[in-house]
């Protein structure tokens, strides 16, 4: 199906940029895109992929991964019943979705593609998506989120005064988003079985990359003088924690217990559940890469061989996803340029006016599953022309935070993996989207106007 799209793609902007008269703007774009994703895009991220598959290398050598899989068994055994409980996915899948949930995109991106690794190996057909891998997919794209920080940092620069307030809309909608897109990948993944791929794909299982086997190593249990050393750990980042959140919730707590949505000053009483949250944010990632090295250690792994190990997936992981990114980032270009959204936005207009959605996040909602930094530039700029703290910008904040670059997710998870048949992925995502589209606008409505 991405391929018929991506051609579909092309296409549409080559006809419409040759009736707008748009070729030189849309020839300079593809070769500066062509660039871009290589130098400004995969080289920059290479040392935060190294970063996180190391840390990730000492949380499985240490028996983490598989203790948040033992943990969160049910919940993962429901999502996914292919993989086995006790599986290093399992846990690698935890890690990357509780990270999307804080909002630390730098740290769930290298999580997920280790958890895409993972998942590969279980595959039987390693040129075609399995149905776990559809699932995971599902769940990144529409991940819930407790901190929109970057929507809500956007408002702010734009003069917000309540940028806190589109949390809940947001949470809504990124929840039942999340929860649509897993139904409709178990649902389709009926219509799209991987036996009917199997005759067309074997040539490309052949040739597809090799993954090494999974070397489990039993690490030794943690002394008691081990465990009083993480108890100390723990005491100090709660202290932190307690010294962080407890005066913002103090300042933020309501004059009485009922909470009142759309009355007086309700809002601001979610200021200080709102500092809470991004306190616990804040202090996240100095967690993990201080957690996993020292658990690792207590349990006698040598940590810096295995970080370095566990790093060195990041140049291999680069060189697989570069011509995948490459491919999806110049369609997109070409689209831009050649007024493609400009072009469906006028056609459109009264259309959406009827059905009462306002045509101005029209370019917004286009944009998003495409391009995070056009989506980002339209975002901000919605917010400039009508202010902060207006409803559409709110609106706009919310699709934002609720949504995700979902082609650019599918180009990377499933080239990082060599996988070149995504089966039902695109439109899973795609519902995801138009799903998390429609409640962000309805919760806005309702909570915000």
């Amino acid at each position: 199906m991405l391929n018929v799209i991506w051609l579909l793609m092309i296409l549409v902007a080559v006809l419409v940029g040759g009736f707008t008269g748009r070729f030189p703007a849309m020839v300079e774009g593809a070769f500066e895109t062509a660039e871009a994703a290589v130098l400004k895009v995969v080289f920059p991220l290479i040392g935060l992929w190294a970063l996180w598959l190391g840390v990730m290398r000492l949380a499985e050598r240490a028996g983490l991964v598989a203790l948040l899989s033992r943990a969160l068994r049910p919940v993962m055994r429901r999502l996914f019943p292919e993989v086995p409980a006790d599986h290093p996915a399992m846990g690698a899948m935890v890690l990357n979705m509780s990270a999307n949930m804080l909002g630390l995109g730098n740290a769930a991106t290298p999580l997920g593609l280790r958890a895409m690794r993972l998942l590969q190996k279980l595959n039987p057909v390693p040129a075609v998506a399995s149905n776990s891998m559809v699932t995971f997919l599902a769940v990144n794209t529409a991940s819930i989120q407790l901190v929109p920080t970057t929507a809500m940092s956007i408002l702010a620069t734009q003069g917000s005064k309540s940028a806190y307030s589109i949390m809940i809309p947001a949470l809504i909608s990124s929840a039942v988003a999340m929860s649509c897109g897993v139904l409709v990948a178990r649902g389709l993944a009926r219509f799209f079985p991987v036996r009917a791929e199997l005759e067309s794909a074997a040539e490309n299982a052949e040739t597809a990359s090799p993954e090494p086997e999974i070397e489990i190593v039993e690490a030794p249990a943690l002394t008691a003088r081990g465990r009083l050393i993480l108890g100390l750990f723990f005491a100090a980042f709660a202290g932190m924690l307690f010294v962080l959140v407890c005066p913002q919730i103090a300042n933020g707590l309501p004059s009485s217990f009922g909470w009142a949505w759309r009355y007086g000053d309700s809002w601001p009483n979610l200021q200080g559940a709102k500092r809470a949250v991004f306190a616990v944010s804040l202090l996240a990632v100095p967690f993990l890469l201080s957690f996993f090295p020292l658990y690792a250690h207590l349990r006698k792994v040598k940590v810096y061989e295995q970080f370095c190990e566990g790093a060195k997936e990041a140049f291999g992981t680069a060189q697989r996803v570069i011509p995948y990114l490459v491919a999806m980032l110049v369609s997109i270009r070409l689209l831009r340029e050649a007024g493609v959204i400009q072009t469906l936005t006028e056609l459109l207009r009264k259309p959406l006016e009827f059905v009462g959605f306002p045509p101005e996040l029209l370019p917004l909602a286009l944009m998003r599953p495409l391009s995070g930094s056009a989506s980002n530039g339209i975002f901000a700029e919605l917010a400039k022309t009508y202010g902060g703290d207006s409803l559409l910008a709110k609106m706009a904040a919310t699709i934002y935070g609720s949504t995700e670059t979902t082609f650019y997710v599918l180009a990377v998870y499933f080239g990082s993996v060599a996988v070149r048949k995504m089966r039902h992925a695109v439109i899973v995502g795609l519902t995801a989207d138009i799903v998390a589209l429609i409640v962000a606008i309805t919760m806005c409505k309702l909570l915000l106007s």
